[in-house]
């Protein structure tokens, strides 16, 4: 099992935003002043969102991404005061190319999760969560004394991974995880959304 971070996925895709191009609307102006980020970055978080709240009088600011994560600042990694790093266009298909990729150079079968570093609304610090995946299925049902129940396998995935991949790029880009068994799908995240871009 492979995991990347979805900001390496960002940058091989060239997601930069330089944010001396980027002018903020006055919703980004109001929000930057009560949350203290950059205004542009607010505006790249407006842009890419379906809708957002303040976790705290200060923020975070949770965003509904477009397309369908809730993430802290729908997923928009700072890259220096100059510019941004937006997510992957669609992070299940940047998956199945790693993977498809990784298989045609090694000849072996991998699965390929992309994670990224989140925040919750509950509570202070970050997690890591999948926002991409190919070849192994997203959700895994486990069954325990007659009570059956759905688990975000890719996220549970991401999170093992996400010890190495550390936060805030002070780890490795990619972690290869062993031993995992998986049921082969790619049905992708995007599956187990409750609402599907």
């Amino acid at each position: 099992m492979v995991v990347v971070a979805s900001k390496a996925v960002s940058v091989a895709e060239n997601r930069y935003v330089d944010l001396a191009g980027v002018v903020p609307g006055p919703e980004a102006l109001e929000l930057s002043a009560r949350t203290g980020k950059p205004a542009e970055v607010v505006q790249l978080i407006v842009d890419s969102s379906d809708s957002y709240f303040l976790a705290t009088d200060r923020g975070p600011i949770i965003a509904r991404h477009r397309l369908g994560f809730q993430l802290t600042s729908a997923g928009i990694d700072r890259a220096g005061p100059q510019g941004a790093w937006l997510l992957p266009v669609d992070p299940d298909a940047s998956a199945r190319a790693l993977r498809d990729a990784l298989i045609a150079h090694a000849g072996a079968t991998v699965a390929v999760v992309v994670a990224d570093s989140d925040g919750r609304a509950d509570r202070r610090g970050a997690t890591v969560i999948s926002i991409g995946a190919a070849g192994v299925g997203p959700l895994r049902v486990t069954e325990h004394g007659g009570k059956r129940q759905e688990e975000t396998f890719t996220d549970l995935i991401a999170a093992a991974a996400g010890i190495i991949l550390g936060q805030r790029g002070r780890g490795a880009p990619v972690a290869v995880l062993r031993g995992i068994g998986y049921e082969s799908s790619d049905a992708g995240v995007v599956s187990m959304l409750q609402r599907r871009p």
